[in-house]
């Protein structure tokens, strides 16, 4: 069946891009562990993508080129340009262009969370394009109607997938949120540290086709969003093929700055499914693009985004990989692989240096920043050696950020390749976070301190489902994987007919706005933000997501501050029976996110002493969870099957 455009369409936003494998459980196992590679400090694994930008007149070409094919199908739209670290260069408003955009209600037409709220369209526009740039390296191109693939609640999504297991970035459009602690934020005042990425998403990620990579010889520079039909939605229905009036406007705007057609999303399959880049091409467009008018002469103006964008001029891109962009490569003072780099604040300070953890009166012994400094080095190492699954060509290494936290969720040191994709560096925080708070004795004392009566009453839930009166207080250690598992529409996941996990919400009440626990706890942080874009409000989002107490006593500094993740990637790390932090990791295949993970920690601890992956009795694999007379167990990590290049060795986290 040919699909005309977005009828029937649902809400999402998204972010990100990892996929899953076949895999293996973590746990106890009788075999002998196998040998992880042996890390090469100084020996380069990996090339940086080339230091290339947007220039001010390139900008100003992608947006007239899409103008024109807006125009063309009288479609007035809000186009905006980002550049690989999110920096918006330009908002352009065409005339007669709709100010808003609306998020849809599910069936049931019960709204809660998100739900049919009237957002700018601007907002909408921005996060479309940062997505399509921070979803893409040179390894992999995404777009927004790739995510909207990968965090629907079956993969692939269909009405005739109905019983497969949810996406598998299920739940990733709450990340780089507006709150957010680890994305930079605008200044309007220029400055050399004002265009340091990566920076926020006014909506998260979106999952609305109409966001695309923008790309310079082979090299990912930014991203272009369409915001123009007033829905800000995804595609249910992977099996037909949309006309989209916004994904074609914004195939005419990338126009002489494509993705390669070699890493294009339909190169690359999950669970043998390939996915989906664009369903129209340029052989659809209306206009001739290299014909577009100049920019001067467009029907519509440049429009000031508060908090995003001054709507003075265009702007240049900063060049991935400087010092000004905010991400650059690591001194050997702050990271001994050559390969490593790491966040900067523009003028030459690592914003997220090793250093010690700062919850010694809450564990006793804080992990050192040796100890630090051990996991992420060997997590590094398995990185380098994995085969990735995301990327092109085949057999390339697998690339992703890296993040360790304490037992309060404080950063302690982010290290990443040189090519991952840059949501990856939120998500590793965020999945690092979720972990270590799931994991301690504090998780339901803090929930059961929200102002939300919905947030406290997941507590209950969780406990009823679980069958455990002391759940989430850290009897268990609980691994992200597991955190996913109850997370889900239905429970097991996937099988319909099956009740919600506990951390979800019931599926004829679902949306992708609001998911349950994950999107509970930062809802009214975005509607925050939104009405300060919006200039409802003088006072923006605070630094900081959710209103949960902060054991530190310091405002904004909650447990998760960056947000809660609830797809794989995150292992809580002890030091005997006590939790001391946790480890996690974003930007690949989720089984390859849990593979390094997991011996990245393994290998750390065995490297030092003194700290250690959970005991096999505490992991999240040991909960038995009733459904209709069946056991049905959680899980702790899925690590893929031979997943090292140029090594046979299979089973590699068995007896780990």
């Amino acid at each position: 069946m040919i699909g005309t455009g977005r009828t029937h369409r649902s809400l999402a936003l998204l972010a990100s891009a990892s996929l899953a494998v076949a895999g293996c459980g973590g746990g106890s196992g009788a075999s002998t562990p196998t040998p992880s590679p042996t890390a090469t400090p100084g020996v380069s694994l990996f090339t940086a993508p080339a230091q290339v930008a947007l220039t001010q007149a390139e900008v100003q070409r992608i947006i007239a080129q899409a103008a024109e094919e807006a125009t063309a199908r009288n479609l007035p739209a809000v186009i905006a340009v980002t550049d690989r670290v999110g920096n918006v260069l330009a908002v352009f408003n065409m005339t007669g262009a709709r100010a808003t955009a609306t998020i849809p209600t599910p069936v049931s037409g019960v709204n809660f969370d998100l739900q049919g709220a009237a957002v700018p369209a601007t907002t909408a526009a921005i996060a479309k394009a940062i997505t399509g740039a921070y979803l893409s390296s040179s390894g992999n191109a995404f777009s927004t109607r790739t995510a909207s693939m990968i965090v629907q609640p079956h993969f692939p999504p269909s009405a005739n997938t109905a019983g497969l297991e949810s996406g598998p970035l299920f739940g990733v459009q709450f990340s780089s949120l507006p709150c957010s602690d680890v994305a930079a934020r605008f200044s309007a005042i220029p400055s050399a540290a004002g265009q340091i990425g990566p920076k926020r998403s006014p909506l998260g990620l979106s999952a609305d086709p109409g966001g695309m990579p923008l790309y310079k010889n082979g090299v990912v520079v930014g991203g272009i969003g369409i915001m123009a039909d007033g829905v800000y939605g995804f595609d249910p229905e992977v099996n037909d093929i949309d006309t989209d009036a916004e994904e074609l406007i914004s195939v005419a705007g990338t126009t002489g700055f494509e993705a390669p057609t070699t890493i294009r999303a339909e190169r690359i399959s999950a669970d043998g499914t390939t996915l989906r880049y664009t369903d129209r091409d340029a052989a659809d467009l209306r206009t001739t693009p290299s014909a577009a008018r100049a920019f001067a002469a467009l029907p519509g103006a440049l429009v000031a985004v508060t908090g995003y964008f001054a709507g003075t001029a265009v702007l240049a891109g900063t060049a991935y990989g400087t010092e000004a962009s905010g991400i650059r490569r690591a001194t050997t003072a702050e990271f001994a692989n050559a390969d490593a780099f790491v966040l900067s604040d523009g003028v030459g300070a690592n914003r997220f240096p090793v250093r010690a953890g700062q919850d010694g009166a809450d564990v006793g012994t804080a992990l050192s920043a040796a100890e630090v400094r051990a996991v992420l080095e060997e997590a590094f190492t398995i990185m380098g050696q994995a085969r990735a699954q995301i990327r092109r060509p085949l057999d390339s290494r697998a690339e992703v950020s890296i993040s360790v936290v304490d037992s309060r969720g404080n950063l302690l040191g982010l290290v990443r390749s040189p090519d991952a994709p840059v949501f990856g560096i939120d998500v590793s925080a965020q999945k690092a976070r979720s972990a270590a708070f799931m994991s301690g004795t504090a998780a339901a004392t803090d929930l059961l301190a929200s102002p939300s009566a919905s947030t406290r009453a997941f507590v209950a839930a969780t406990r009823t489902f679980l069958a455990d009166t002391t759940a989430l207080t850290g009897r268990f250690a609980i691994s992200n994987r597991a955190i996913g598992n109850i997370a889900r529409p239905y429970f097991p996941d996937g099988e319909v007919g099956r009740p919600n996990g506990p951390f979800s919400v019931p599926i004829n009440q679902f949306s992708p706005f609001a998911v349950g626990l994950q999107s509970n706890l930062i809802a009214g942080d975005v509607v925050t933000h939104v009405t300060f874009v919006a200039g409802a409000s003088t006072s923006d989002v605070r630094v900081g997501c959710t209103a949960l107490p902060a054991p530190s006593g310091v405002a904004g500094e909650t447990r998760l501050r960056n947000g809660l993740q609830i797809f794989p990637g995150a292992v809580p790390i002890y030091r005997g029976t006590r939790l001391v932090g946790a480890i996690g990791v974003s930007g690949d295949g989720i089984d390859q996110d849990d593979m390094t993970s997991f011996l990245g920690l393994s290998n750390g601890a065995a490297r030092v002493g003194g700290i250690s992956n959970a005991a096999d009795a505490i992991r999240s694999d040991q909960i038995l969870v009733d459904v209709a007379g069946r056991a049905v167990r959680l899980r702790w990590v899925g690590c893929p099957f031979a997943p090292f290049i140029g090594s046979s060795d299979q089973n590699v986290c068995v007896g780990r």
